[in-house]
């Protein structure tokens, strides 16, 4: 429950929401002018960082948004992104034949990265409908009132860079993409090569200064491993941030076998179940593509565990270990019978051992990535947060039985620094000879928007802020601390 003094906080938020807004406006930094124009920036967006729409075939004017939503969001989740793989072409396809998943590109893809707004209408739709307009206004207040802080993912960096000169474009561009499919795919590396000869001819011929979030970084470096002359063509810099490049033990392997919540407590109601998440999931490469590297040396190996009655031994209690390279055994015993039912039809969803051995060739493909010596590279990963590490199910006073109960139950985690999703020690792992590698105290998502990522990314790209604009002016954003430098080279 909220406060006195939290619920009036928020009521204040929602009646400055309810205000007639101004519209972002393209504000020109110093030194935008009379310095021959900026170098073009891409933002690249990580797991579920990109706004989905679906369409049907059968009908043209049929569009609506998915991913994120508020009203219907599991209902309509489980209609439209639920998916099966299809193993002849690598990609994630709906269950509904007439359904096809789409990222909108408007504002130069900036649109589709910006807020991930769970509103039933988009804001850029209402068409000067005056009625339209204040009822998105109190979903945005709802939205805020509610503190739903994951939708608004590079909402400040984009202001941020607005204030510092960039126009949407010309300089600045978004890539989205399809978040279930994997990180190689065609579609993906055809939309990113795409994007890049466009920011590159549209900025007068300008190479690319990219910065990636998440997941974000792995499908950038599958680009640069499968397309190395294109991307040392039109790339100058690559900004990582929080990037699993050895994986994400933790959050992934749970991922699989329990499911995913993007928020938690009372907002939870209003998003997407964990188990509706988990059942797209078991048939996502992307997420098996962050699997906990096996062939990385990691200090400690990352390790899931379960408490077992052994029915060889009359149902003796055993904490039973399995390292990286043992769950795929435990990951197609616990979801032998995994399941889900649409359109009245049971439809099997056990381990998916075709897009395992996908997502292995695919890890083969990134540890083989080099980095071209034309491009710099940045690594910016968050620290002192508890990031899950091991995983462990049961008890030794509440076993596992069967263990597809495993699916059903609450995990238990080990945990090690990081920022909440990916531990420090993959995100540093890059295999690069970095320009500069930083750790900032924030978690996965705050890194979007916060203070001192934003000074690093100004260093970084040589630019400032009008000195007109009010950091102030945008929206509350986090100022932590940097907590650890690591020169060039080095890691």
């Amino acid at each position: 429950m909220l406060g006195g003094a939290a619920l009036g906080l928020r009521l204040r938020v929602l009646r400055r929401r309810l205000r007639p807004r101004r519209r972002r406006g393209r504000r020109k930094g110093p030194a935008a002018e009379g310095e021959g124009g900026r170098e073009p920036v891409l933002l690249v967006s990580g797991m579920g960082g990109s706004v989905l729409h679906a369409r049907r075939r059968s009908d043209p004017k049929f569009d609506l948004r998915v991913w994120v939503r508020i009203l219907f969001a599991n209902a309509d989740f489980k209609k439209y992104l639920w998916s099966l793989y299809n193993a002849d072409t690598g990609y994630v396809e709906p269950l509904d034949d007439d359904v096809e998943i789409v990222v909108p590109e408007d504002d130069h893809g900036l649109f589709a990265i910006d807020i991930l707004d769970p509103s039933w209408h988009d804001r850029n739709g209402t068409g000067g409908n005056g009625h339209m307009e204040e009822l998105v206004m109190v979903i945005d207040a709802f939205v805020e009132l509610l503190h739903l802080s994951m939708v608004y993912h590079f909402h400040d960096m984009i202001d941020m860079l607005v204030d510092c000169g960039y126009e949407k474009g010309t300089t600045l561009f978004g890539y989205g993409y399809d978040f279930r499919q994997s990180n190689r795919i065609d579609k993906a590396m055809d939309g990113l090569r795409a994007k890049l000869e466009t920011a590159y001819k549209t900025s007068g011929g300008k190479k690319v200064n990219v910065i990636s979030h998440s997941m974000g970084g792995l499908l950038v470096r599958c680009f640069m491993s499968m397309n190395r002359d294109v991307f040392a063509k039109y790339v100058k810099k690559w900004i990582c941030i929080a990037c699993p490049f050895q994986g994400a033990p933790g959050c992934i392997n749970d991922s699989l076998l329990t499911g995913l919540q993007f928020v938690y407590g009372f907002e939870s109601f209003f998003f997407v179940s964990r188990w509706t998440m988990h059942q797209l999931l078991v048939e996502c490469p992307s997420i098996y593509e962050m699997l906990p590297n096996p062939e990385f040396k990691w200090k400690e190996k990352p390790i899931v565990q379960v408490w077992r009655k052994n029915p060889e031994k009359d149902g003796v209690v055993e904490l039973v270990q399995y390292e990286e390279t043992d769950c795929v055994s435990l990951f197609q015993e616990a979801l032998r019978n995994n399941e889900l039912t649409y359109n009245g039809k049971t439809v099997a969803l056990p381990f998916n051992m075709s897009v395992f051995k996908w997502a292995t060739e695919t890890r083969r493909i990134l540890d083989n990535a080099e980095l071209p010596d034309t491009v710099s590279f940045y690594n910016i990963y968050g620290t002192s947060y508890e990031t899950p590490y091991d995983v462990c199910y049961g008890s030794e006073s509440s076993p596992i039985g069967d263990l597809s109960e495993v699916c059903h139950t609450v995990p238990a985690y080990t945990y090690v620094d990081g920022d909440c999703t990916v531990p420090v020690e993959s995100a540093m792992a890059d295999g690069f000879a970095a320009k500069e590698r930083i750790g900032v105290k924030a978690d996965h998502r705050g890194l979007l928007c916060d203070e001192n990522v934003f000074e690093l990314l100004k260093k970084w790209l040589g630019v400032r802020e009008n000195a007109r604009v009010s950091k102030s002016a945008r929206r509350c954003v986090s100022r932590s601390k940097v907590v650890g430098v690591f020169p060039e080279g080095s890691c």
